[in-house]
């Protein structure tokens, strides 16, 4: 299990904006579902964003009007005989908040409308929904969510976040083909925000450390990669010489289970194993003095066993431990801060 709360505190540092002035009673709120927590996202961002001004896009129009606006399509003007009504057929721009973001926004708030909120979220929804009567409706299902974030529209981020975790992540169908909201996140999206948070707390909570979330190259002899897949690394730590890869992982089961046996996932341990090795063999090439380490850290679940563990592996230290994400924040900051201690206290003590 997760405290509702502290998925506020793990969007938090996945967005800066939710650690400013406008948010920080959220954060000493008490939710009783995901769904309430996000609609208190919800409306708070989308509030900030009426007031600096909805966003707006240069729109393709084309219409019949009486003056003539933009080009004029003769063709379209003759077919559809609006000379008769001394009309026109323009093709314009229209700088429109009926942009694809609004619209997500839009459908969102209404969606959270039928659900089980609290009244007064719905009001404060119904209020807000009346800045969005020049938006079109779009039906949530068919919206592609990989969009592109600029300075124009950067504020949108986490609120589309937002709405992506209400869409995607609570919903679930019902026998009857109805929908209802879950009372949690499902894996998949929690796994991703998972990682997203445990990358953006080591970056904020801990500057003496290089921080990042590395592609890691194979070690080749001849240098062809076209049919490998690739190796993404979800969070890498380092400081002098001494190198932590971090593999997050969130699942509803943290250990496998064969004859009463518990052990960890193998697939987990080849994955963090391999890109230890392979970051090893870079540096070792490069001549870069180093020691690497590796990590499985999952999210604790509510199994009687957890995963825990460190082993020596031909010649680097591999571990597995968990974070339980049921306590209070400030324990869980312990838990991440007891790995940088021990492993990184001997660098920054010589530094």
């Amino acid at each position: 299990m997760i405290r509702v709360q502290n998925i506020y505190h793990m969007l938090a540092y996945a967005f800066q904006v939710l650690r400013e002035q406008g948010y920080r009673d959220i954060a000493t709120e008490e939710f009783p579902n995901t769904a309430e927590l996000c609609t208190a996202i919800l409306i708070r961002g989308t509030n900030s964003q009426v007031k600096r001004g909805l966003g707006r896009e240069y729109i393709d129009r084309t219409s019949a009007l009486s003056t003539l606006r933009g080009k004029f399509e003769i063709t379209d003007s003759v077919k559809t005989r609006s000379v008769l009504r001394r009309q026109m057929v323009c093709s314009y721009d229209e700088f429109s908040i009926d942009t694809p973001m609004n619209r997500i926004l839009k459908a969102t708030m209404m969606l959270l409308l039928r659900s089980s909120v609290s009244k007064e979220r719905k009001r404060e929804l119904k209020r807000l929904l009346t800045y969005f009567g020049d938006v079109s409706d779009v039906d949530l299902a068919t919206v592609n969510w990989q969009m592109r974030f600029n300075r124009n529209n950067q504020t949108y981020r986490m609120l589309i976040t937002v709405c992506w975790l209400v869409v995607k992540g609570l919903l679930q169908t019902q026998e009857d083909g109805t929908t209802s909201f879950r009372d949690f996140l499902d894996d998949q999206r929690m796994s991703r925000l998972y990682e997203k948070f445990i990358l953006e707390y080591f970056k904020r909570e801990h500057p003496e450390l290089d921080v990042g979330a590395p592609h890691i190259s194979w070690a080749l002899d001849d240098g062809f990669d076209d049919m490998l897949p690739v190796m993404k690394s979800d969070v890498v730590l380092s400081l002098g010489e001494t190198m932590l890869i971090i593999d997050a992982k969130y699942y509803s089961h943290a250990m496998q289970q064969q004859y009463n046996t518990h052990s960890i996932h193998s697939h987990n341990l080849y994955q963090i194993f391999t890109y230890v090795k392979n970051k090893e063999a870079e540096l070792v090439h490069a001549g870069v003095p180093h020691e690497v380490s590796g990590m499985v850290l999952y999210a604790r679940t509510d199994e009687e066993v957890q995963p825990d563990g460190v082993f020596e592996m031909s010649g680097n230290q591999i571990s597995v431990k968990t974070l339980d994400l049921n306590l209070p924040f400030v324990d869980i900051k312990k838990q991440l801060d007891e790995i940088v201690d021990s492993l990184f206290i001997k660098e920054s003590a010589f530094a």
